[in-house]
């Protein structure tokens, strides 16, 4: 094996570009970013392989702009492993596919007990790969040898690895299952911004009062705007914990949150002053932010027994003969239908609750063609069964 080297210059990547062209077959791509590191979720590397052109290590930053690589290659099949993955931070430096096919998710449709990128090029191609560096902060420069000798190896079998789930998925019969999930990752839209995204704070169940809910909000917004400027990760300037036992404690005076134990973080004490500005807001606020927010979709499936027991009987039988076509067709439950989607429907099926207005309601809410001729009636039998047996129970009360 080689040593590997980044290409971080325009002559370079032109030369590479022009190779990969004149390769062959789909082309192998992979992106790392430097999660848990930075703030931005960007690609800091990106590796392509084409056969008869080889592997190629691009450094975004340096490169800039990717428009000739996307010339050369855009209307290929692209491989990707967990492509859902990638493909924001590629369309980013404007690399965007027309076609994919996505290993991770084939493995998935395949029934393979596991379906990680190791693990999947050990059980069809028998060679074990390393996984050491997956968590790397991909932000270093110079990257070392042995972390790009583990970006290559992600790319250097996925044709390969590509080539062996497609002879199982044409034996499996699953060749147009497997091209409308492609598809559709490929053409599934950004989620919108949350409205408070301060509520993705961990442990914020625990928070008791309005208040203290208040003072969390100005915290999380504070490191929010200190991460963006300095590009690095929020829980690494301070974590989530002690936001929250900030929050709780309500210090009353400077001195009070630099002398609260549980406040850590290598910028705990740096910006302290930023800190006790946002417990200052959070403390002064007069519109206190709510307890709960309303969801759109339906609530918790937990209170459903006591407080909606038709949606709970028609969910709590449909699942396990959803769950039961999945095994049927080898596949996790999940990929056959969106726990969501289910979800949704048997909170409010459509009227009346057929197979063909239930499958009119799943598509409503993305299921795709396939999964809806492989559920709707399994459903709609499940909801008319769960009908049945609550009119049994009122009938028979003993």
């Amino acid at each position: 094996m080689g040593e590997y080297r980044v290409i971080d210059g325009a002559g370079e990547f032109e030369q590479a570009v022009a190779a990969i062209a004149a390769g062959e077959g789909p082309v192998a791509v992979d992106a790392e970013r430097a999660s848990g590191f930075r703030y931005s979720q960007r690609a800091y590397l990106i590796q392509v392989f084409r056969r008869g052109a080889g592997v190629f290590l691009f450094d975004p930053p340096a490169i800039g702009g990717f428009a000739s690589l996307q010339a050369a290659i855009g209307e290929e099949e692209w491989v990707l492993h967990a492509a859902s993955q990638d493909l924001a931070c590629l369309r980013e430096v404007g690399l965007d596919p027309a076609r994919i096919f996505d290993t991770e998710l084939a493995a998935r449709l395949l029934g393979l007990p596991r379906v990680g990128l190791g693990p999947v090029v050990e059980e069809l191609l028998g060679v074990h790969l390393k996984k050491e560096h997956s968590a790397a902060d991909w932000s270093t420069r110079p990257l070392p040898q042995a972390w790009l000798e583990y970006a290559a190896l992600d790319v250097e079998l996925l044709v390969d690895v590509r080539d062996a789930m497609a002879k199982r998925l044409v034996a499996a019969r699953k060749t147009g299952i497997a091209g409308a999930e492609f598809e559709a990752v490929l053409r599934k839209e950004p989620k919108p911004a949350a409205a408070d995204p301060w509520r993705r704070l961990s442990g914020l169940s625990s928070i008791r009062s309005p208040r203290q809910l208040a003072i969390a909000r100005e915290l999380w917004l504070e490191r929010d705007r200190l991460a963006v400027e300095l590009d690095l990760a929020p829980g690494r300037l301070v974590p989530d914990s002690s936001l929250l036992a900030a929050a709780k404690a309500q210090p009353r005076a400077r001195r009070e949150l630099a002398d609260l134990r549980a406040f850590t973080g290598r910028a705990s004490r740096s910006e302290l002053d930023r800190w006790w500005a946002a417990v200052q807001r959070g403390i002064a606020e007069t519109q206190l932010p709510p307890m709960r927010v309303p969801s759109e979709g339906p609530p918790p499936h937990r209170g459903w027994a006591h407080r909606h027991p038709d949606a709970d009987a028609r969910l709590r039988t449909a699942r396990p003969a959803v769950q039961a076509a999945a095994d049927v067709l080898g596949m996790p439950t999940e990929n056959l239908l969106t726990p969501d989607h289910l979800r949704r429907v048997a909170w409010q099926p459509p009227q009346p609750a057929d197979a063909e207005h239930i499958g009119a309601a799943l598509a409503a809410l993305g299921a795709r063609d396939w999964q809806i001729a492989a559920t709707a009636q399994i459903i709609a039998a499940s909801f008319v069964e769960a009908e049945q047996a609550l009119m049994d129970a009122e009938s028979d009360p003993s």
